[in-house]
């Protein structure tokens, strides 16, 4: 999802050399780490060894295009695991607008189920593991790949986790289902539609069996993303298939997402392919004419009836999810997906009934006078800020769970981003903020920041409770109490609730 435009416009300056620009070390000298399908070899810094572009599963090419994913085919020989994989097809765009939607300005191709880890060099003690985290990029379930420069583990190695981040299929590739394709499947008794959903499965068996290998610790396994990310980690919270593969999750702006139906998800995908179309003319599509078809992959989740057997929103409000620790939050800014035009507006405000429009005004005092001011306090509380709030509620009856918001804007971004866009948190989280294209202007307080927010989901990595040098109590429904990230980081309680108890029952919308 994008950045605010006036920010795409800086760093665009130079995303088009952003991954050109990266270098590689030598192989490393350590012994290469045996796999399930064969060994790797990896690459040796001061305190971690990377290993960049194992693959988790076949090709989903030819008769496994709009499959299941496939185990990988097996190797002898050690490979040098010290340059990314391809990223997934995704929608065609260009410099600026593509890096700041999370796109992958790298080389892309359907061979593209490949992942990342990164881990300490040096082995755990005896009888111990390393803690494992998992991280699912955003860009709307059409963009993005886990080798963006920003997702770089290298500092959470360094803190004595084991890194992972993968690719998985994207847009109409990844998430589509047509009579045809259903047909197959429930023949076979297989899945269908979800196929973005079931790579990351995938991938998380691959660790559940290899992660052992590199120091990591299968059964202390913390799932984490951000915006489709997010929401990703959210349909795995919610399907039985991918239960007990992670023991804690974390969701950064992850919303609430549109569940479509199996009938109306058909219905889409017969109109953009061509309803008569038979499985093996399907497979025979070329990939241009898949990648560029309008209005694919809107959403992403699919009502199956295997995987998914309800929204995922639902599945989290009524207390049907895994009930793991979790850390759920939002931006301040994430009205920068909101296109600013008249008709944007008129569409976010048609998403409240007509008869609650005015209680809800009221609920947002003077941002309620003004419909632009309106439209984007809105937007953040309805598609983002709301529906981690009320996750947030019904998962505390169940485990230990953890709210923030997000509301920290560098220094000199300041001047014209007045709150933390979306994805702001992620240069944070990782410590990333020297990979964003003005390093030299990243300050002391940011970088302390950086250290703190890191550090938090550091600890919770490790301990399943975020403790990192600022209080941040597990959230509990009568205090309300979430942690603030800002200029003065602390815990705040009754935090917007006007807003959020005027929006309950109107979100999800879409």
């Amino acid at each position: 999802m994008a950045f605010i435009h006036r920010f795409g416009a800086v760093l665009g300056v130079i995303a088009g050399v952003t991954l050109a620009s990266c270098s590689f070390a030598a192989p490393s000298t350590l012994a290469p780490v045996a796999l399930d399908s064969g060994p790797v070899q990896g690459v040796e810094a001061t305190a971690t060894v990377s290993y960049k572009g194992i693959p988790f599963a076949a090709p989903p090419v030819g008769a496994l295009r709009w499959a299941p994913p496939n185990p990988v085919t097996s190797w002898t020989n050690s490979r040098v695991s010290d340059h990314f994989g391809p990223g997934c097809p995704q929608t065609p765009m260009k410099g600026s607008a593509l890096v700041m939607n999370g796109g992958d300005t790298g080389a892309t191709s359907e061979d593209c189920l490949f992942l990342n880890v990164w881990a300490p060099k040096a082995p755990p003690p005896a009888g111990q593991h390393y803690p494992v985290m998992v991280w699912l990029h955003g860009g709307g379930l059409k963009l993005g790949s886990g080798s963006i420069p920003w997702y770089d583990g290298t500092h959470f190695a360094e803190d004595g986790v084991v890194l992972v981040t993968l690719n998985y299929r994207l847009g109409p590739l990844g998430w589509l289902a047509h009579p045809a394709l259903s047909a197959a499947a429930k023949a076979k008794g297989e899945a269908f539609g979800n196929y973005g959903l079931m790579d990351q499965i995938a991938a998380l068996k691959w660790v559940q069996r290899n992660i052992g290998a590199f120091g990591g610790d299968p059964s202390n396994v913390t799932v984490f993303g951000e915006s489709a990310g997010g929401f990703s980690v959210l349909m795995l919270l919610s399907t039985p298939a991918a239960h007990g593969l992670y023991a804690k999750a974390i969701i950064e702006s992850g919303g609430s997402g549109y569940a479509m139906p199996l009938a109306e998800a058909e219905a889409k995908g017969a109109s953009l392919l061509g309803a008569d179309l038979s499985l093996d003319q399907l497979r025979a599509l070329p990939l241009d004419k898949i990648n560029t078809m309008e209005g694919a992959a809107n959403s992403g989740e699919i009502i199956d009836g295997q995987l998914l057997t309800e929204a995922a929103a639902a599945s989290m409000l009524n207390g049907r999810a895994a009930k793991v620790p979790l850390i759920i939050g939002s931006n301040s800014g994430e009205d920068s997906l909101l296109r600013d035009t008249p008709d944007a507006q008129a569409h976010l405000f048609s998403l409240i009934p007509p008869d609650r429009l005015a209680a809800v005004r009221a609920a947002y005092g003077e941002d309620g006078k003004s419909d632009r001011r309106f439209a984007h306090a809105l937007f953040t509380d309805l598609h983002m800020g709301a529906p981690a709030h009320d996750f947030a509620a019904a998962a505390s009856a169940g485990a230990p769970t953890f709210l923030y918001h997000f509301d920290y804007v560098p220094g000199s971004l300041k001047l014209f981003l007045p709150r933390a866009v979306h994805g702001m948190e992620i240069f944070f989280v990782f410590e990333t903020q020297d990979k964003t294209p003005v390093p030299a202007l990243i300050s002391d307080a940011d970088r302390a920041e950086g250290r703190l927010v890191h550090g938090c989901w550091v600890a919770f990595a490790k301990t399943g409770k975020p403790d990192c040098g600022v209080p941040w109590p597990a959230y509990d429904p009568s205090q309300d109490a979430l942690l603030y990230f800002g200029k003065d980081n602390g815990v705040k309680s009754g935090f917007r609730k006007d807003a959020y108890t005027a929006l309950r029952g109107i979100w999800p919308v879409w």
